[in-house]
């Protein structure tokens, strides 16, 4: 397993991996099931010989949140306020940066070449990709919510229940918001690189740290087309009430099709190999 000063990331497999599916049928322009779960299994081979990834994309935001619940131990109203918030963040960032490097060593390395001159379209291997990832991101979301509310005992007037569809949808868009990125990037370094100029701004304007309608009108107005902010607002209505609000609703669906959305873009982008 080759190591580097970023994450480790699952290495690129080699051509006699890539299964049978996908180099006997002629490529679509619609999505092919059979193609898309044979790339989903492709990457889910390539992770479970990565214990380290797995452990990053599943342990790193359950001690996130374990470290902050004790951080606060002074003050369980704080942790109440932000926990559930971050509860959603966490996830989006680590699914970002995995996601991110991974499919930029299957570029680098020249296995998307090879895998893309064969009968595999550039939305089947995104949809792969989303799918496999986002296997992860069900495991992922789910301890990160079971820890924070029945041990962490994290507060919420809500159902747990909805605080995990909100940190699943999180997930997704982070590995969604990885995948489109990556197309951008020459290196690994750079894919890193990418995480304080696409999830930064929105860790600061999503209303964490102040509320949005307290920001400048600039800001507050840049605020409202970040999935980000959305997400926040998605936990902080499940924080604060008891049954499912029409704005609750409305989060949910912007940051789903903003995942959507980027998924469809990280198809159109996506390159065959770095310049």
């Amino acid at each position: 397993m080759t190591t580097t000063t970023t994450p480790d990331t699952p290495d690129a497999p080699d051509a006699p991996d890539t299964p049978a599916s996908l180099r006997t049928t002629a490529p679509t322009g619609a999505l092919n099931a059979s193609r898309t779960a044979a790339t989903a299994a492709r990457v889910l081979r390539q992770l479970r010989h990565d214990p380290r990834t797995i452990a990053l994309m599943i342990l790193i935001p359950c001690v996130m949140l374990f470290l902050l619940r004790y951080v606060f131990d002074g003050s369980p109203r704080t942790f109440d306020n932000v926990g559930a918030s971050l509860l959603g963040v966490f996830p989006l960032i680590t699914m970002f940066l995995v996601t991110s490097i991974a499919t930029l060593r299957e570029r680098t390395s020249g296995t998307l070449e090879r895998l893309l001159a064969m009968p595999l379209g550039k939305g089947d291997l995104i949809a792969g990709y989303a799918l496999a990832f986002g296997a992860l991101a069900i495991v992922q979301s789910a301890l990160a919510t079971g820890l924070a509310v029945w041990f962490l005992d994290l507060d919420v007037t809500g159902s747990p229940w909805l605080l995990l569809l909100v940190a699943l949808l999180d997930a997704l868009l982070g590995t969604a918001l990885g995948l489109f990125v990556s197309a951008f990037a020459a290196s690994e370094f750079q894919a890193v690189q990418f995480m304080p100029a696409v999830i930064f701004p929105q860790l600061l304007l999503c209303g964490l740290f102040a509320p949005r309608d307290t920001m400048h009108p600039a800001l507050e107005t840049l605020s409202d087309v970040l999935p980000m902010s959305y997400a926040v607002d998605g936990m902080n209505e499940v924080l604060t009430h008891t049954d499912m609000t029409t704005t609750f609703v409305r989060d949910v669906v912007i940051v789903g099709g903003c995942a959507l959305l980027v998924l469809c873009l990280g198809a159109a982008t996506l390159r065959r190999r770095t310049p």
